[in-house]
């Protein structure tokens, strides 16, 4: 048998391969009949599809003023003490004139009971205000009274952290920490890396998210934390399948934006011997609103399949393919060289495959 003819019958019994090649996938276009729109990626197209995720606080978050340090609320734990004016005051023993109340906390109501002053409205309050008001209540009762109050931090001015954080649990509203960047920081700091940590305020029912690095660029992001919040942080959790002649798998984002050229290099960039340069498909299901951009089209409804064809060959391949933003959940597939299968066949027959039987054994002909 020639080795035209032997090439021809290895080719005939489809040599084993990475997947469909260039033309197979441009085949399946609605174009031809298929059900995925075939795209071929230009600055156009890189434009209509780079968005990526945004991430923000509500005015609700962004417009909140810093807690003073000093404000009591309710859930607080104060201390108190009293002196009094007289050897055998109402509070105080024959041993001295303070007295000391310890572990005061200030009911859900925002109230607080001192003896012989009664229920004393504390929430609001400032420690100083606070102390006028105990010291006008005890005045009528012992002469010159004087009255030291003292605010540590309780349940009701705490925040708690879970998640991807250096020491997770439950921290006090104090003066360093008062914002999301001083409890972070007060916490540990992220525990991920911070170009893939995502930050998550959550307030009642309402929650923000943001990335951290954004988080400690713009100060404005900083937003003031209140008495019962949750933070919650994450690392990224977004990624894309690579297949066909490159290094095939699931991987992970390791930067917020992830751009085409980067993905490959991610996954260790094409294989000389086998990779198409030319034939480098993107498959994604599109939001509407872009898929309409993308084909020109205002008829189109719900997601739509498509597929983008990236050629790096092109005068400025490398640059689309530099700009082209990778989303979550993407498919990239490398297809395999026209030459690469006739370099397997070139290999079989050079190998010694020459009776027709072997040849057909192997190839599964």
């Amino acid at each position: 048998m020639s080795l035209v003819a032997a090439i021809g019958l290895l080719a005939a019994c489809q040599l084993p391969k990475a997947g469909p090649n260039k033309n197979e996938i441009l085949s399946g276009s609605t174009a031809n009949g298929g059900n995925a729109f075939v795209v071929e990626v230009d600055d156009r197209v890189t434009r209509a599809t780079s968005a990526i995720p945004q991430y923000g606080f509500s005015r609700a978050f962004s417009s909140a003023q810093n807690l003073t340090a000093d404000t009591v609320r309710p859930g607080d734990i104060l201390g108190l003490t009293i002196w009094e004016n007289v050897d055998d005051g109402l509070l105080s023993s024959e041993l001295g004139g303070a007295t000391a109340l310890e572990q005061v906390q200030v009911d859900s109501d925002g109230f607080i009971f001192v003896p012989y002053a009664g229920r004393i409205r504390a929430a609001g309050n400032t420690p100083e205000q606070l102390r006028q008001l105990i010291t006008t209540k005890l005045q009528d009762q012992t002469p010159d009274p004087q009255v030291e109050v003292r605010r540590t931090a309780g349940n009701g001015s705490t925040v708690s952290l879970t998640g991807e954080i250096g020491a997770p649990g439950v921290y006090p509203i104090e003066r360093p920490s008062r914002t999301l960047l001083g409890m972070l920081s007060q916490a540990g700091g992220v525990a991920v890396g911070s170009d893939i940590a995502l930050v998550t305020l959550i307030r009642g029912n309402d929650r923000g998210t943001i990335w951290y690095d954004d988080l400690f660029r713009n100060p404005k992001l900083d937003v003031a934390l209140r008495g019962g919040d949750r933070i919650l942080v994450e690392a990224d959790s977004r990624s894309y399948i690579a297949l066909g002649a490159t290094s095939q798998s699931r991987v992970a984002f390791d930067t917020q934006d992830l751009t085409a050229l980067e993905a490959l290099a991610q996954v260790g960039g094409l294989q000389s011997l086998s990779s198409d340069p030319t034939g480098i498909f993107v498959l994604r299901k599109e939001r509407q609103d872009i898929a309409r951009a993308v084909m020109g089209r205002q008829d189109l409804q719900g997601d739509q399949r498509m597929i983008y064809l990236l050629n790096l060959t092109a005068p400025n391949g490398l640059f689309i393919a530099r700009d082209f933003v990778i989303r979550d959940d993407d498919t990239i597939y490398v297809t395999e060289a026209p030459y690469a299968q006739w370099s397997k066949s070139i290999s079989l027959i050079a190998g010694g495959l020459t009776p027709v039987a072997n040849v057909a054994t192997l190839t599964g002909g």
